[in-house]
């Protein structure tokens, strides 16, 4: 019998190539979409999660209560992690760690930089980063050791074993012994590095890190087993107020969150985790599901739309005694049968579109040929996929009544008509909010790339400040400024596209004691303003004619703001103990993603500091030569470093890689998912046509003219795009209103957006359907007529 069903099914297919076609390469489409997000989202899901011990592992975040808010961060005291351990049993392990940090080693005559950071003597015995050389309790409990990953290893020392014991120089400054050597950092790793100096040596160049009041370091912790992590989060919730006593105008709390978890919750919205990676993650989800029901509503539509084509051998198969259950189960098998050719197709796209697939999404996600659970879930997606795509469909088929059948007299009835035509509705519902979403999310990126920060960003390099150029800054100046391409330089202590230091230890008259306001701070050197092209609201930048220059400051406006002085030029102004003047006012930047409001700034000068970067400005159109002169100065300044640098404009898109992510494939998505509708709909099309032959001949017999045809079998698609447009609309605007919630500076959802989508969805339905109609209204009305 089964292979009866088989046979049936495959002429069936082989008879209706076209329509076949179309139900095939649409749920491949579909699919190839699934099986990609589902791919993606499952790296993104296991981001951290390889670590053996990851359910007893935490890190650790802080809540702030000051200036009427509560504010979160993941930056922690730099002593935090052993007072935990020594004061709370419950837990097993602490470290320390910050990572991301690009610093300069050499062995023998080679000099390589490498991405790392420092890390206290748990970090191994916590985290599953196995050592291939070396013993996790004392890789990095002395004060002379590193750790060093089996690629810095090879890169330096040619393998791991000839690593071992070695001496290796850390920014020209200080030896160190390699201890351990770890394997490769995995890729599903939320930080990457190849180097790890102990904690130590962290505290030594950081001596503020020991304030409890000083936050910079990330926190994590490692339970003991079977220990309820709630009751430890209580008493985590206090643990600062015994070192630093909270008041008025300050307070803060400790909690924690588990460290797999972290990855894609991280956005801390008052004091709490709320949302991140993870929205995105939702969102991918979503549009999977949507192309993969629209890929089933084409199935179902054209399915039952061709159901007379099948009615008399339903009839005759009823007469010999097949029952409804036996034709339900042979037209659902006809349904996997097909999704299985699907799956075939999609396996094939998924390989091929994978590379592009990763180079868009910035991943490294391999195709799992080799693992089991990925075709078991593929043979889940076969049954689940046919079945809902062929329910409606074998369900409608079979219960055909026999007799008018064989009558001739079968009609497909209103309400059948009406579930295709709510099937459309639904489709192109779909596609027009995934059509909204490409817009708005596109006028967005658009928006960031181009916005006015408030500084020019192009033309503007950044140069480590580093080694010998610290000490040289004056005369690297000096020669730069001789050479052709180069227009300004300073020095600045963050790079401008994102100021992280921050601090509530400013004073001024008139100050509220009760009130705590955190001002991001920086230090530049002279002719800061003129480099960046900042504008001046009032008074002036920072000047050598000034010797007190050295202990004044400029604040923006949104500072001025918070001081509430009116004539703010000369007034007092402390930061840090440091008294001083207010010398200007600068016109209010942004030195942070446009995610977040412009905070209070101060800015102090900095002109001999040890840290940073130099940040030249170059003339339009000579940037290459300029660097080209800029990196030969370097190495003979700097001959122990490798000359580096970095782009303004660059590093400020790296702000927004996640929304040029999803720029980039919601305009992929939204196109497939009009192409899978376009389709169901061509098929439809040629359907409707082919029902109205006779019509059509009549009414040509009668006058009708060809336009008059044409608008007769186009308007009822027209008017089905129209109220799909009328429901999405509403949805499609507050979903999109509510992403857009993420970015203090944003677009407004303007009207014409809905128009527009309305318009590209009409526009598509008409040159889907267009060819068929105008091919059905130009037929010869005696063809037409002529009985079958």
């Amino acid at each position: 019998m089964i292979k009866n069903y088989l046979k049936v099914a495959w002429r069936n297919l082989v008879r209706n190539k076209f329509f076949s076609a179309i139900n095939i390469l649409g749920l491949a489409l579909g699919m190839t979409c699934s099986i990609l997000i589902l791919l993606w989202v499952q790296n993104e899901l296991s981001i951290d999660s390889f670590h053996t011990n990851k359910d007893r592992l935490y890190s650790v975040y802080e809540r702030q209560f000051y200036d009427h808010k509560v504010h979160g961060q993941y930056s922690t005291p730099g002593i935090l992690a052993d007072e935990l351990k020594k004061v709370v049993p419950d837990i097993e392990y602490a470290t320390e760690t910050t990572l991301g940090d690009i610093s300069t080693f050499r062995a023998g005559e080679k000099i390589l930089k490498m991405p790392g950071g420092f890390a206290s003597a748990d970090f191994f015995k916590m985290f599953s980063f196995p050592l291939i050389r070396g013993n996790v309790q004392s890789a990095l409990n002395d004060p002379s050791n590193i750790a060093i990953s089996r690629k810095m290893a090879e890169e330096f020392f040619g393998s791991p074993q000839a690593a071992i014991g070695k001496s290796i120089r850390y920014e020209n400054r200080v030896n160190f012994n390699i201890a351990a050597v770890f394997e490769n950092v995995p890729e599903n790793a939320s930080e990457k590095f190849d180097y790890l100096v102990n904690w130590f040596q962290y505290l030594k160049d950081n001596p503020w890190a020991k304030n409890w009041d000083s936050n910079s370091p990330a926190t994590f912790i490692m339970l003991k087993p079977n220990t309820d992590a709630v009751t430890v989060n209580k008493k985590l919730t206090h643990f600062v107020d015994t070192y630093l006593k909270p008041s008025p105008a300050f307070k803060e709390e400790l909690a924690m969150q588990k460290l797999d978890e972290t990855y894609l919750n991280s956005d801390l919205k008052e004091g709490k985790p709320s949302g991140g990676r993870i929205e995105y993650v939702h969102l991918f989800s979503v549009v999977a599901v949507f192309i993969m029901l629209i890929a089933c509503i084409n199935f179902m539509n054209l399915t039952t739309a061709r159901s007379i084509k099948r009615a008399r051998e339903i009839g005759v198969r009823k007469v010999v005694g097949a029952v409804r259950s036996v034709l339900i189960r042979q037209f659902i098998g006809e349904a996997i049968l097909l999704t299985f050719l699907a799956v075939l197709i999609a396996a094939f796209l998924v390989a091929v579109l994978l590379p592009v697939f990763n180079s868009v999404t910035q991943k490294q996600i391999e195709y799992p040929a080799g693992q089991f659970s990925f075709w078991l879930w593929l043979a889940g997606l076969t049954l689940v996929t046919g079945f809902i795509s062929g329910s409606y469909p074998a369900l409608f088929l079979s219960s055909f009544n026999p007799v008018k059948v064989l009558k001739g007299t079968v009609k497909l009835s209103a309400g059948s008509a009406m579930f295709r035509k709510g099937l459309v509705i639904l489709q192109f519902f779909l596609s027009i909010i995934l059509i909204v979403g490409t817009i708005v999310i596109s006028k967005q990126v658009n928006y960031i790339q181009n916005k006015n920060l408030g500084y020019d960003r192009e033309n503007m390099i950044f140069v480590p400040a580093e080694g010998d150029l610290v000490s040289k800054y004056e005369i690297f100046k000096d020669e730069a400024l001789k050479m052709p391409g180069i227009k300004n330089i300073t020095r600045i202590t963050s790079n401008p596209t994102n100021f992280s230091s921050s601090t509530s230890g400013v004073t001024w008259d008139g100050k509220d004691q009760n009130i705590n306001i955190e001002f991001t701070q920086v230090s530049v050197g002279y002719d800061f303003i003129k480099t960046m092209k900042l504008q001046m609201a009032q008074g002036r930048d920072f000047s050598k004619d000034f010797a007190t220059d050295t202990i004044n400051y400029l604040i923006n406006e949104t500072g001025l703001k918070r001081t509430g002085y009116k004539d703010p030029i000369g007034k007092p102004f402390t930061m840090w103990g440091r008294k001083g003047k207010i010398v200007g006012i600068l016109k209010d930047f942004h030195f942070h993603s446009l995610h977040n409001a412009i905070d209070p700034l101060v800015v102090r000068l900095g002109e001999n500091l040890d840290y940073g970067s130099i940040l030249i400005r170059t003339q339009p159109g000579q940037t290459k030569q300029a660097i080209a002169t800029i990196g030969k100065l370097c190495r003979e300044l700097n001959p122990n470093f490798t000359f580096t640098y970095q782009f303004s404009d660059l590093e400020y898109q790296k702000l927004y890689n996640n929304e040029q992510v999803i720029s980039k494939l919601s305009d992929a998505f939204a196109f497939l998912a009009i192409f899978i509708s376009c389709m169901g709909l061509l098929g439809l099309a040629m359907f409707t046509a082919e029902q109205r032959t006779k019509e059509i001949g009549i009414r040509k017999v009668l006058g009708a003219s060809v336009a008059s045809l044409f608008t007769l079998l186009s308007r009822e698609f027209i008017i089905l795009v129209i109220i799909s447009l009328f429901i999405a609309t509403p949805v499609s605007w507050y979903a999109m209103n509510k992403w857009l919630l993420n970015y203090h500076y944003h677009i407004d959802v303007a009207w014409w957006v809905f128009l527009l989508s309305g318009v590209i969805a009409i526009l598509i339905t008409l040159v889907t359907v267009s060819f068929q109609s105008a091919k059905a209204a130009l037929m010869n009305p005696i063809k037409s007529l002529r009985s079958e």
